[in-house]
């Protein structure tokens, strides 16, 4: 079993489709079928269904994601670690950020971070909070950004920015205060995102019950909160750097909400190897 052929499992699997793994990994759909069919044949397993045009997932197959995705992690790990022994940063960093962090305030430090480092390939996957958390304490990040504080002993965190988060509602229409936040109708981002949570934290402080709130839709991205509202589908609350986008184009309207600061936090594991790479990583964001 070679590390290409688990790189070529894991694509086929996560887009259950042998074309589009090939475009993404830069192959040829002959050598992905060829490469699947030989780890078949050397383990006498079918981890895939051909049904038609459709390729699905075995049980067999299903079983082994976790195992070739936790092999490539430690692989990956291994090899930034002898990247490392060299005098300068190289190597792949593999960062993972929530929305608002990764859409608004990350990509200025990435290009920064290339400017300065070429020689490090820089990956990035984006999720919830929750996710991000859960991706560094798995091993598949090596640096986390996320919305707001994250209580999880097993990892190191660290402020490196500060957010604040504003209401908004449809433009035209005056926005609740007080009490009255309570009558409104709220378009919120799912379980597990930092943005929810604060903004949650926030209204609970001003004395409201957040358990009877009318929460009409619960959507997976700022942008989609930000449509949602935009159409007069209730209020929300949402990173200002997020909603100053929106506001240029006399979509939405804001107002303040009190107590809604929070940090930007970087994560990382402190039982894992901290390369060069993620030093000067933190060191640019502060």
């Amino acid at each position: 079993m070679t590390p290409e052929q688990l790189r070529i499992f894991l694509a086929v699997a996560d887009r259950a489709h042998v074309t589009r793994a090939a475009e993404a990994l830069g192959l040829t759909q002959s050598a992905v079928s060829a490469a699947l069919a030989t780890l078949e044949r050397a383990h006498d397993v079918q981890l895939f269904d051909r049904i038609g045009r459709r390729i699905v997932l075995t049980a067999e197959g299903a079983a082994f994601v976790p195992e070739a995705r936790a092999a490539l992690d430690r692989l990956e790990t291994a090899q930034a670690v002898l990247d490392d022994l060299g005098a300068r940063p190289q190597g792949v960093l593999r960062i993972w950020a929530s929305q608002t962090v990764a859409s608004y305030w990350l990509p200025a430090l990435l290009v920064r971070f290339r400017a300065t480092h070429p020689q490090v390939r820089l990956r990035l996957d984006v999720g919830n909070t929750a996710q991000v958390a859960g991706a560094v304490r798995a091993g598949a990040a090596d640096l986390g950004f996320v919305e707001g504080a994250v209580s999880d002993g097993a990892l190191r965190a660290r402020a490196v920015a500060r957010d604040r988060l504003v209401l908004v509602g449809p433009a035209g229409q005056p926005l609740p205060a007080g009490a009255a936040l309570a009558q409104a109708r709220w378009i919120l981002r799912e379980e597990g995102s930092g943005t929810r949570s604060v903004a949650l934290a926030a209204l609970d402080r001003l004395g409201l019950d957040t358990a009877a709130l009318e929460v009409v839709l619960e959507l997976p991205s700022n942008e989609a909160v930000l449509a949602a509202v935009a159409a007069g589908g209730g209020i929300s609350a949402l990173s200002e750097r997020v909603a100053e986008h929106a506001t240029a184009s006399g979509a939405v309207t804001l107002a303040p909400l009190p107590g809604a600061e929070r940090p930007f936090t970087a994560l990382s594991h402190p039982e894992r190897h901290r390369t060069r790479a993620m030093a000067a990583f933190l060191e640019l964001a502060g």
